[in-house]
């Protein structure tokens, strides 16, 4: 028994496992993130111009948004964005796109349902998540991209979409194993264990089939391509938890992997990074693209 109630997970009762889950409760200018975030990306695409619209599937959000670089047959990033798996856009983070168009790369930023759209059922969102990945790789050369450099990242619920297409049997998807040649994940959720216990389950339908599915720790072995994982040192332990453990388990298995904290960032600062060359997710991913700041 804690202080507090009974643990349900670790030493955490049921209200700190519910705050742990609810980044809210650790970013206190959230508010004032989403707006600044907003406002960059508003910004870039006043100077850039609005980025292309392709539909990747029949879906209402079925869609994704491709900022060009002026380069041809270059690497594409392909952005998940997060929101807790509800319904949310990738509009917000078009900030990110002056960074990545000016080293050489496309940007890809991909929508899809969330939770409130799908009966909050986890696996039709992964499965429009790897669907757009699909056709990023068969339609790479369409806009100017390379679909031998294809990489991926997202951050929060967008890193957990982004872990589960690495475990994917793509053969499902008629594109190679090697769709993905690597990949960023920042402040992402990669064992749903506790996310079933805690407040979210209000809003997620978390059955064992689902957990184990998209839990990626559990299936490290299908993973082969470098992985970048970050965190914020103002995110909550649990949060923090998930990458360490995550780096672990992929380290024990041999695979390649990155760690890095962000000494000072919670978990909606820490995404502001990944539009600086310098900054921590943005310089991981030119660095796993082999570009430099433009």
């Amino acid at each position: 028994m804690s202080a507090l109630g009974p643990r349900v997970w670790l030493d955490y009762d049921q209200a700190q496992l519910d705050a742990c889950y609810d980044q809210t409760v650790w970013a206190k200018n959230t508010d004032q993130m989403h707006r600044r975030q907003a406002s960059l990306a508003a910004a870039a695409r006043k100077r850039l111009g609005r980025p292309e619209r392709f539909a990747y599937g029949p879906g209402r959000m079925e869609h994704l948004d491709v900022f060009r670089t002026a380069h041809d047959g270059a690497p594409v990033f392909i952005f998940v964005h997060g929101g807790a798996w509800k319904a949310n856009s990738s509009e917000r983070y078009a900030f990110a796109a002056e960074m990545f168009l000016a080293a050489g790369a496309h940007l890809v930023l991909v929508d899809f349902d969330g939770v409130e759209d799908t009966g909050m059922h986890l696996m039709p969102i992964v499965d429009q998540v790897r669907r757009a990945v699909a056709w990023v790789y068969e339609n790479a050369a369409s806009f100017g991209g390379d679909r031998s450099r294809i990489h991926i990242g997202g951050h929060s619920s967008g890193a957990h979409l982004t872990a589960c297409t690495l475990v994917t049997n793509w053969s499902e998807y008629g594109v190679p194993d090697t769709v993905i040649a690597a990949a960023l994940c920042c402040s992402g959720i990669y064992d749903l264990t506790p996310v079933r216990l805690s407040a979210r389950s209000s809003y997620v339908r978390f059955d064992d089939a689902t957990v184990d599915a998209l839990s990626a720790i559990r299936h490290v072995e299908r993973i082969g391509m470098p992985i970048v994982l970050a965190y914020g040192t103002d995110e909550s332990p649990e949060f923090q938890r998930q990458a360490r453990d995550f780096a672990a388990a992929l380290t024990a298995a041999g695979k390649r992997v990155q760690l890095l904290a962000g000494e000072g960032y919670n978990h909606f600062e820490i995404a502001e990074t990944l539009g600086n060359p310098y900054g921590l997710a943005g310089r991981a991913a030119l660095e796993q693209m082999h570009l430099s700041p433009g």
